[in-house]
């Protein structure tokens, strides 16, 4: 992935930017590698001690008392259909703006993605999820976008009227709190993402926390090849199962990273508002939304680019050329080819839509100094003004 040199002060001192943990500074990495240093010789590297202790602290940060570790956020999302028993002919109501792994999943579980439209907080709208719900409707798939919270209260109301259940893509939200609860504490089943660009980093990863205690010890095998292990070291297979299990390492390297999510988050609010700051007013941009419990794992303002009289493209490489990267959160998902094959069209999503084609990433990373804010909001407001 392309590393973009990011100018910090006027001596010429740089830090790069790219999708990495920019949390991972000098003392953390070394905090790291003395756990790994205790823990490689023992050897015990697959669902050892490690993974549980991970998940018993991850469960008492977010507020949860059952939660398991997996190998990714898109695995947690997965596994999670599995366990509910998501298969062919059935239907998951899920947002138009996300990442692909949200409804990739679904596909893979031989799931039709049903998708409705996002608001102008870029979060599933939920006023239009009961309007998508068929007879063949399983679940619903809310998106905690960029780390602001779905409003959840009308969610679990619809859900539990029609006899639904609920997992949460929370792969934005690690530390984001809605109505003064984690997300986690409080829901049915709630997907998360350490991916090396989270709040939060295992280097890959992810979990998923339960409401239901009943439900985690079939989840627990579905993470590995099905299997259940018996009296005298044996072992019994009750069902075809894949392999998603956290690894151990990542496991170590998320305990570390736990003990820092508050100072992380505090810090990436603290940027973000600075953007919020900086940026109001500005001409031709659309911010995205404050709130409470708020995580900011992204900060990504909507360009009127036919406004500024620029493409995204020319604006994206505008930045680069100051050393500032910037990218793109998200395209419309049913514009892509694969979902254009559901039957969805242009014209279906159009606040999703405006959103793909508008939506630009800046930099957002807990390393950044207000000053390096500065800067990013002086050359986007330069790079749009020289293209007008």
């Amino acid at each position: 992935m392309t590393r973009i040199d990011l100018p910090l002060q006027p001596n010429g001192s740089k830090v790069q930017w790219s999708y990495l943990p920019r949390q991972f500074n000098e003392q953390s990495i070394e905090e790291i590698l003395g756990r790994l240093r205790a823990f490689v010789p023992t050897g015990d590297f697959t669902l050892g001690k490690p993974v549980r202790e991970f998940e018993d602290r991850f469960a008492r940060l977010i507020g949860t008392r059952h939660a398991i570790g997996v190998n990714s956020g898109t695995d947690a999302l997965k596994l999670s259909l599995k366990a509910l028993g998501v298969g062919p002919g059935d239907e998951v109501v899920t947002a138009a703006n996300t990442f692909i792994a949200t409804i990739g999943a679904i596909a893979e579980n031989f799931a039709r993605p049903a998708l409705v439209d996002c608001t102008d907080n870029f979060c599933m709208d939920v006023s239009k999820v009961e309007a998508a719900i068929t007879p063949r409707t399983k679940a619903i798939m809310p998106v905690h976008f960029a780390g602001l919270p779905v409003d959840l209260e009308p969610v679990y109301a619809l859900a539990r009227r029609r006899g639904l259940r609920v997992i949460e893509d929370a792969a934005h939200a690690m530390g984001a709190a809605c109505q003064g609860r984690r997300i986690g504490s409080q829901g049915d089943l709630v997907a998360f993402s350490f991916h090396p660009n989270k709040n939060l980093t295992t280097i890959e990863g992810g979990a998923l926390s339960f409401a239901s205690e009943a439900e985690v010890e079939r989840a627990e095998r579905l993470r590995f090849h099905g299997i259940r292990k018996l009296p005298g070291g044996g072992i019994d297979v009750l069902e075809h199962a894949g392999k998603s299990n956290l690894a151990d390492v990542s496991a170590r390297i998320g305990i570390a990273q736990l003990q820092k999510l508050e100072q992380f988050n505090a810090r990436r609010t603290a940027l973000a508002r600075r953007y919020l700051e900086r940026l109001d007013g500005a001409s031709g941009l659309r911010l995205p939304v404050d709130g409470p419990g708020h995580a900011w794992h992204l900060f990504a303002p909507l360009v009127d680019f036919g406004a500024a009289q620029l493409t995204r493209a020319r604006f994206i490489e505008a930045m680069h050329a100051r050393g500032i990267g910037a990218g793109i959160h998200y395209q419309a998902l049913h514009l892509f080819q694969a979902y254009r094959r559901l039957g969805y069209r242009e014209g279906d999503f159009p606040n999703a839509e405006t959103i793909g084609e508008r939506t630009v990433t800046l930099p957002l990373f807990t390393q950044m100094q207000d000053s390096d804010v500065d800067r990013v909001c002086d050359a986007l407001r330069e790079t749009i003004r020289r293209a007008k």
